[in-house]
């Protein structure tokens, strides 16, 4: 592509020596998995996240599922998220020995709609006799807990949930996967709060494309409990406490080292680069700006500092536009296509088309474009331009009268220069 969607490449050659100088750190000492290296990322992205345990584990994928059954969720439980997030996030719930259920989205910030959540548990919970606790209507099992998931970079409005889920005696887990560095602002508290710190616990994803990423896989578990720190330090390390004694029954999903020195390096960048991704969301809006009418952009809330691990837009004849893009040597992505309950993973679970209706509507219409710290404001209106090449192809289409992309485009050079 000649305008990847992800530029790692660019990124990693600015960083070349620091990172070969990690991989020969392990290989003089031999320490590959666990170990000081660990321990320094774990203590320094608990700092960056203003949580006092962080817990490195092998995927995001096994910071979620450790992080639920640390914090209490039990097999046969349900677990409440939305249906527009990727399949781990519902994956991480089952593989909890949990069953996931679904609340819609707000159409505006693609993220856990508070009033959906609200009307799924006074509508389709009902109190268990003698102790109080929703049972679902649906399924009979007891709701434990919340997954809000922080999508594209984005922060979920955690305060009405968190109050949602205080009033149910629900437990509530991050998914963060997508947020490294994000904040929310906390009304109630009247201050910013770092995306990982909200809940009772947070998993974060080190997948390469992520915002803060390794050379693999690798994910973390941040908590302020130390209960659940120690229970998810035991979970990744085969249920051990010690060397060959396992008070449980673990997994096998402890961080390697070197991708834990490999995060440490760019750990250090991460704040610059989230720097970046926000102006460059910023030019796009101002870019696309013009092609308001036909082209939506994401809405970030006042309450909300979003990180943009993805640029989304919202267009019809999305995959139209996708093939035109391609065609053009530009890179795009799709996330995600399928909403979760129309997945045939999860057909057992008996959902139906129109169950969501806006994370339906959006999976057809979303389309991820070029976004990563490096992106200029060539890229991004060549980008532009040839999205509006696109849109003029549409007989219905009708240029907006008002600012023109070339002045657009001519004025924000300015501001570069």
């Amino acid at each position: 592509m000649k305008i990847p969607l992800v530029d790692l490449i660019m990124q990693h050659r600015e960083l070349e020596d620091e990172l070969v100088s990690v991989f020969k750190a392990a290989l003089e000492t031999a320490g590959f998995v666990g170990g000081p290296i660990v321990e320094k990322f774990e203590e320094d992205f608990a700092k960056f996240t203003d949580t006092k345990h962080c817990i490195g584990v092998g995927s995001g994928t096994d910071a979620l599922r450790f992080a639920l059954m640390a914090a209490g969720v039990a097999p046969g439980d349900i677990v409440v998220t939305v249906p527009n997030t990727f399949i781990a996030t519902a994956e991480a719930i089952s593989q909890a020995g949990a069953q996931p259920d679904f609340v819609d989205i707000d159409s505006r910030t693609s993220t856990m709609s508070p009033a959906n959540l609200r009307a799924y548990l006074d509508t389709q919970c009902i109190p268990e006799p003698g102790t109080g606790k929703l049972v679902s209507r649906r399924t009979g099992r007891p709701v434990t807990a919340v997954v809000p998931v922080h999508l594209y970079g984005q922060p979920a409005d955690m305060d009405p949930i968190l109050e949602l889920a205080d009033r149910s005696g629900l437990i509530v887990v991050e998914d963060a996967c997508q947020a490294h560095g994000a904040e929310y602002f906390s009304a109630g508290e009247r201050r910013w709060r770092k995306v990982g710190s909200l809940a009772r616990a947070a998993a974060f994803s080190f997948y390469p494309g992520k915002n803060l990423g390794a050379c693999g896989e690798a994910g973390a578990v941040t908590t302020d409990d130390a209960d659940v720190a120690e229970k998810a330090r035991v979970l990744r390390d085969h249920g051990q406490t010690r060397k060959y004694h396992h008070q449980i029954e673990g997994y096998n999903g402890r961080l390697d080292a070197i991708q834990a020195g490999i995060l440490s390096v760019k750990l250090k960048r991460l704040r610059e680069w989230n720097a970046q991704r926000r102006e460059a969301a910023r030019r796009y809006r101002e870019l696309l700006g013009p092609l308001h009418d036909s082209v939506g952009t994401s809405f970030e809330p006042p309450w909300a500092y979003a990180v943009y691990h993805l640029f989304v837009i919202r267009v019809q004849e999305r995959d139209a536009l996708q093939a035109h893009l391609t065609h053009t040597g530009i890179g795009t992505g799709i996330h995600y296509p399928i909403p979760l309950h129309l997945q045939e993973a999860y057909r057992h679970l008996g959902f139906q088309k129109e169950d969501f209706p806006v994370s339906e509507a959006i999976a057809e219409e979303l389309l991820s474009l070029p976004m990563y710290p490096q992106l200029d404001i060539d890229q991004q209106g060549e980008i532009v331009q040839k999205i509006r090449e696109f849109l003029l192809t549409r007989p219905d289409y009708r240029p907006h009268r008002g600012t023109d992309l070339d002045r657009v485009t001519n004025r924000l050079n300015a501001e570069r220069t």
